[in-house]
């Protein structure tokens, strides 16, 4: 599985944008996926998560009822629409699928099987 993120920018505190992360090669909607962030000199953090069936997303504390996932499983793409952002929103973000996963290691960056290449987001005050 090959994943392509996309969306990254530079936006004012309290805009919006949208990452996108588009899967290919061996896809099917038998992956979870995911978004995490990263700063220099920080663990990667997980941000959002949802089920291979698509009916039940996670979220981290920091961006509940702001960020928002969902996947279309036709197109082989997760989005992720990020509201009300903030500047300790600024990362790298990077998409993830996973096959197998149990909700409780989601937030676990090593339980992820595979990775997209990361998109920068940058939050201005």
């Amino acid at each position: 599985v090959q994943l392509q993120a996309s969306g990254g920018g530079l936006v004012q505190a309290g805009g919006s944008l949208t990452l996108s992360c588009v899967a290919s090669g061996r896809t099917d909607s038998a992956y979870d996926m995911g978004w995490f962030r990263q700063v220099p000199g920080k663990e990667r953090e997980f941000v959002a998560a949802i089920r291979r069936s698509g009916g039940t997303t996670y979220y981290a504390d920091s961006v509940k009822g702001r960020f928002a996932i969902s996947r279309d499983s036709g197109k082989n793409t997760v989005t992720l629409q990020m509201n009300s952002l903030k500047p300790e929103d600024t990362a790298v973000y990077y998409c993830a699928a996973g096959r197998g996963l149990i909700v409780s290691s989601y937030r676990r960056a090593g339980s992820w099987n595979y990775w997209g290449q990361g998109t920068l987001v940058t939050v201005s005050s």
